[in-house]
């Protein structure tokens, strides 16, 4: 048997005509082979590609002792050819039997959603995305990642809801349900995005830069030295929200006194936007009456706004000068200079006018 035309891939590496480089095909498949056949037969050896290597798991030690036993090299290659033909024909047949049956359940599932909801969908059928657009406009994205088990496992949801996404789910159950238990959640939550979306429209809001559906904070600016951040119960939005005050001192106690004096004025069923200013005492600015830029003040340390994640949010106490500094800007310039430091919290002198300021020392 030639080896040249049974194996016309297989290239000699030398003179001697012991050592084959180079591809066979079976199935029109290509599997790389690299084969030592020497006189002294048991110094023959035999190493191959990894998709090789993965197809005949178990075999290879069976297939070097029939290289050792062969009488040709060109007869040794026709029976691997065979056991490598079998092998893929058992793969195939596996693949053929099982994925239909899965992706058709998929397909068929999908198509009682409806196709039109369908915005993404992977080559394996395991991570899908639909959408969902409520009575206001607003589009929401719900993701799935599929059990290899499905439906008997429930699938891993990715949502922008506000609230914990926490689905019922059977063996029985579809995408549909799920589809249609995500869609109850996002109606649910109307009246908190709401109450967000007239904050966001109607005030500046410091944080978070471009808010999504779960965001349930806003960090809205008061002054230049002043700006509150609120955390909302999205399950309750219009009850009084949690407050954090940010800003110099002489600012801050002000809005405090006032939080506390006006407590009593808080409507539970009124709007959010509006008990949030009789509450403070104050008018927020808005985008129609004023830049952000005036309240988006630069670090009087490394001259930026957003330090990473962080903003201005220390600020000179004294009101003639109010400028601001990133936490970690003023913690580590007063650390350099000579500071005073006891318990937590260091004590210094303001880059600009001197004057005692204080910063925490940051957590770690």
């Amino acid at each position: 048997m030639d080896m040249l035309l049974e194996f016309p891939n297989m290239v000699l590496q030398n003179r001697e005509g012991t050592r084959y480089d180079g591809y066979i095909t079976v199935m029109n498949e290509d599997f790389r082979l690299c084969l030592e056949y020497p006189s002294d037969i048991a110094k023959a050896t035999l190493s191959c590609d990894w998709k090789l290597k993965c197809l005949l798991d178990g075999c290879l030690d069976v297939l070097k002792q029939r290289l050792l036993q062969s009488k040709s090299l060109p007869s040794f290659l026709q029976e691997m050819t065979r056991i490598i033909e079998k092998k893929l024909e058992v793969t195939k047949s596996t693949k053929s039997n099982k994925e239909p049956i899965k992706c058709g359940q998929i397909i068929s599932e999908i198509e009682s959603l409806g196709w039109d909801r369908l915005v993404s969908v992977d080559a394996d059928f395991t991570l899908l995305q639909f959408l969902y657009t409520d009575h206001k406009g607003r589009e929401h994205i719900l993701g799935m990642k599929l059990h290899p088990q499905h439906p008997v496992e429930p699938p891993q949801c990715i949502t922008d809801l506000p609230v914990p996404f926490d689905p019922h789910w059977t063996n029985k159950s579809t995408l549909e349900d799920l589809y249609n238990q995500f869609t109850h959640s996002v109606n649910s939550s109307q009246l908190f995005w709401d109450c967000m979306e007239d904050i966001d429209k109607n005030t500046w809001v410091l944080e978070p830069d471009n808010p999504n559906f779960s965001a349930v904070y806003r960090r809205i600016a008061i002054s230049s030295s002043a700006s509150v951040q609120i955390t909302v119960d999205p399950r309750q939005p219009q009850l009084l929200p949690s407050c954090r005050f940010m800003g110099a001192d002489h600012s801050v106690s002000q809005l405090r006194q006032n939080m506390n004096s006006n407590l009593y004025h808080w409507d539970p069923e009124g709007n959010l936007l509006e008990n949030l200013q009789s509450l403070l005492d104050v008018t927020f600015p808005t985008p129609t009456t004023s830049k952000k830029e005036e309240f988006s003040m630069e670090c009087g340390i490394c001259y930026s706004y957003k330090l990473e994640t962080e903003l201005p949010n220390e600020v000179c106490n004294d009101s003639r000068c109010g400028q601001a500094y990133h936490h970690s800007c003023l913690y580590e310039w007063l650390r350099s200079s000579g500071c005073i430091q006891s318990f937590n919290t260091v004590f210094g002198e303001c880059p600009y006018c001197s004057k005692p300021i204080t910063v925490k020392m940051p957590t770690t």
